[in-house]
């Protein structure tokens, strides 16, 4: 089966594929020609950039802001920057103190503002904000597929545990409800995705927030709507690393189609420095296929310069996707 065939799409419902690896590996060169491809083949993409170190406007070559923004036909990009999710809740925040100057004291606005403020500038405040905007795109289908170009891996699994992190937090505010009454329903309005609705202190805002955790675990453990695509290079520290997070994927039932290896040397006969190279990358990707047996290998070659602007993306895309060859990359390409 070609690479290409390996992407899955359901009608009216949105397909979801996150990019990851160690950092350095090109992630974000993949993700942004996987995404070029896709709108190219007249899919409306979305490319979302989770990484608090943002490259993709640099990639692409074009300014990305905090919301989504059209960049060519059928493709969308937005960079998450969480100090903005933040002052959105901040200012809804400031809109119900405002509505209810009572409301003060150990659980009230003021104690609200103050830990939103940690919140902004706390470890996780990245992926509140980027599941967020999952959140988001999950329940509108507005775009065929979204790309997720993630950050390095221990970012983008504490973004995938979330489901399960809020899920048993959400658990834990209902039957603290139950028992204190409405002391806890003052803590909800912390919670990074929680907006506010008509009656904010219910237990069906509660039930209805449990309810779209639950749906999001089950989009994501969908084979058919979200898979996961490791981007590695054929060197040992990428290979484990991609290794151990794989094995953190699966607990959380996502399904990791492929693995990816960029940077591929080819072999130049007149070049010692090269063809040495060359073999100690042939002993890597034999490791690759001993390591990751059940998913389908890909690979990218070398590029001589820079894999950066629509063109260049799009030729990587053409090679990943369609099995073009890289003619930039010869013998004679590499002078030392």
């Amino acid at each position: 089966m070609a690479f290409k065939d390996y992407f899955k799409f359901n009608k009216d419902k949105t397909t979801f594929i996150f990019v990851g690896g160690k950092g350095g590996v090109g992630k974000t060169s993949v993700s942004s020609a996987t995404a070029l491809w896709l709108a190219e083949q007249g899919k409306k993409t979305l490319i979302v950039s989770t990484d608090p170190a943002h490259s993709l406007s640099d990639s692409l070559e074009v300014p990305i802001g905090s919301y989504p923004r059209e960049i060519k036909t059928n493709l969308f990009a937005v960079e998450i920057d969480p100090d903005v999710a933040m002052a959105q809740k901040q200012a809804q925040l400031e809109a119900q103190k405002a509505a209810n100057p009572d409301d003060e004291g150990l659980f009230g606005m003021d104690f609200l503002s103050d830990q939103l403020d940690m919140a902004s500038s706390s470890p996780g405040a990245d992926e509140a904000a980027a599941f967020e905007l999952f959140m988001g795109v999950m329940n509108s289908d507005e775009y065929d597929v979204v790309v997720f170009d993630t950050a390095p891996t221990g970012h983008t699994l504490r973004l995938l545990s979330f489901p399960e992190v809020m899920d048993s937090w959400v658990g834990k505010m209902m039957m603290l409800k139950a028992k204190l009454g409405t002391a806890t329903n003052a803590l909800k309005k912390i919670m990074p995705f929680m907006d506010a609705v008509d009656d904010p202190q219910t237990s069906e805002d509660l039930k209805r927030t449990k309810e779209e955790l639950d749906k999001a675990k089950e989009i994501l453990s969908d084979p058919d709507r979200t898979t996961f695509k490791m981007v590695v290079i054929p060197e040992e520290m990428s290979i484990y690393e991609s290794e151990r997070a794989l094995e953190a994927l699966g607990k959380y039932d996502i399904t990791v189609d492929s693995v990816i290896v960029n940077q591929v040397m080819p072999d130049i006969c007149d070049c010692d420095f090269c063809h040495s190279r060359h073999k100690l990358q042939q002993k890597r990707l034999a490791l690759i296929d001993q390591k990751f047996p059940e998913q389908h290998i890909a690979e990218i070659p070398l590029f001589k310069d820079e894999v950066k602007g629509q063109e260049k993306l799009l030729k990587l895309a053409h090679i990943l996707y369609d099995g073009e060859d890289n003619d930039e990359v010869v013998q004679e390409a590499i002078q030392l």
